[in-house]
């Protein structure tokens, strides 16, 4: 205890000599959290039941201090860095489900497509309660997550609470490897596409230019359904690329920090690859982070009408920062504003026409409404060439989405709309 006294009481004499002109008072108020924190140090190293390594105390205590500061703060050991580092490199091992911690709940923010997870009928807004039968009450974040990662083909099991339910259920689910194929188009109509994005890693902007290449190849684009419901976010920069390819010039987004001056602005640029056409966006309570960023700017610059229900609201910009030791911290940095300057933290984006989504009466968890196959992919290899028969699928596939979705409906309805609209304007 008394060489750990006698190094802080060092470290505060160093910092003495190089602060500008501080006073006594000030500096003893500054390191005496400290002086408490090694003193409860030593006396857990030395006395608690159990014996537990300094470097484990003062991992969880570093933990404590991040996870009190908000939900998206944490700590990330060796293990879940590299984990987070392939989550948005395009492929990781798990059940494919984005979470976060509210008010010391484990809550899903949304299930990524085409995943076990989805599959398995979990839903923006359900409660963990327990993993493996342990319960989420006390754990980390970080912990959960690597709790319900695992190796593929290796079974987790869940205990969910369901929004509105009054029993829990307990759900087994079958861990795979999750590739994120985070663009997906469909035609809807001749020259109308449904363009869906599940989620924003590094690949996102590439495989959405893709989609829309693939598609300018034989066809028209008139107008253009891009679907961000569910869609848990992920990278910034890829946010704004994707905006981009929608507006011309102006800001797109800016992020601020606790120092003003700290203040980055980010800017669309006229490109190739620009999409003029008129434009409908489907948002929902699983849209999140990036996809708010999109979805704030594309209403900002009345580029395209909104629809559907009011976002989740994470208007927060993480940093993660790498520590020597080869693990490090995710640290909520700044936030970010709309082009018009509106934080949208805790608020969310609201619809320009609200319109909820209501299940079709045969199915009223309706888990294969997003769902795609190999045939679905823009230039998968076909079986039988390119005849008559796979565009009456195509078309028969779009009947079908249309059949099951309301949102999308009113969608296709107005993007045809919008050029007379704006006429009428």
């Amino acid at each position: 205890m008394r060489k750990t006294l006698w190094l802080v009481a060092i470290l505060a004499l160093f910092v003495i000599s190089v602060a500008p002109q501080p006073t006594e008072a000030v500096n003893e108020d500054r390191f005496e959290p400290l002086r408490r924190f090694s003193q409860v140090l030593d006396l857990v190293e030395h006395n608690y039941v159990k014996d537990i390594s300094r470097k484990e105390l003062v991992d969880d205590a570093v933990k404590g201090m991040l996870e009190q500061l908000d939900p998206h703060s944490t700590f990330l050991s060796t293990d879940d860095f590299k984990e987070m580092q392939e989550a948005t490199s395009g492929e990781f091992s798990g059940i494919g489900i984005e979470i976060s911690m509210e008010k010391g709940r484990l809550i899903v923010i949304s299930p990524i497509e085409d995943t076990p997870a989805y599959k398995a009928g979990l839903k923006a807004g359900d409660i963990i309660l327990e993993i493996n039968g342990e319960s989420t009450q006390s754990i980390s974040l970080m912990e959960a997550v690597s709790k319900i990662r695992g190796k593929r083909g290796t079974d987790v099991i869940l205990t969910i609470l369901h929004k509105d339910a009054t029993k829990p259920d307990k759900v087994t689910i079958t861990r795979d490897t999750i590739p994120i194929i985070s663009a997906k188009s469909q035609e809807l109509e001749d020259g109308i596409l449904y363009l869906r994005l599940t989620r924003f890693n590094e690949n996102t902007t590439r495989e959405m230019h893709k989609a829309l290449a693939d598609y300018n190849k034989d066809h028209t684009l008139k107008g253009l359904i891009l679907d961000l419901r569910n869609n848990p976010g992920g990278l910034l920069k890829q946010a704004v690329s994707v905006a981009d390819t929608f507006i011309d010039k102006g800001l797109i987004v800016y992020i601020e920090g606790r120092d003003k001056a700290s203040r980055m602005d980010y800017d669309a640029a006229e490109q190739a690859t620009d999409v003029n056409v008129p434009m409908v966006t489907l948002i929902n309570a699983g849209s999140a982070s990036a996809s708010e960023i999109v979805a704030g700017a594309l209403k900002d610059h009345d580029r395209s009408l909104l629809i559907g229900e009011r976002t989740f609201g994470k208007g927060s910009v993480q940093t993660i920062i790498p520590m020597a030791d080869g693990s490090g911290i995710k640290l909520t940095t700044a936030l970010y504003y709309t082009p018009s300057g509106r934080s949208i933290q805790a608020e969310g984006i609201d619809p320009d026409i609200l319109y909820p989504f209501v299940a079709p009466a045969d199915d009223k968890d309706d888990t294969d409404r997003f769902i795609f196959r190999e045939k679905d992919l823009n230039r998968h290899l076909e079986n039988n060439g390119h005849d008559t028969k796979a565009i009456a699928e195509r078309n028969e596939k779009a009947k079908k989405m249309l059949d099951r979705d309301n949102q999308l409906r009113l969608g296709l309805q107005l993007v045809k709309g919008l050029p007379r609209i704006k006429e009428i304007k």
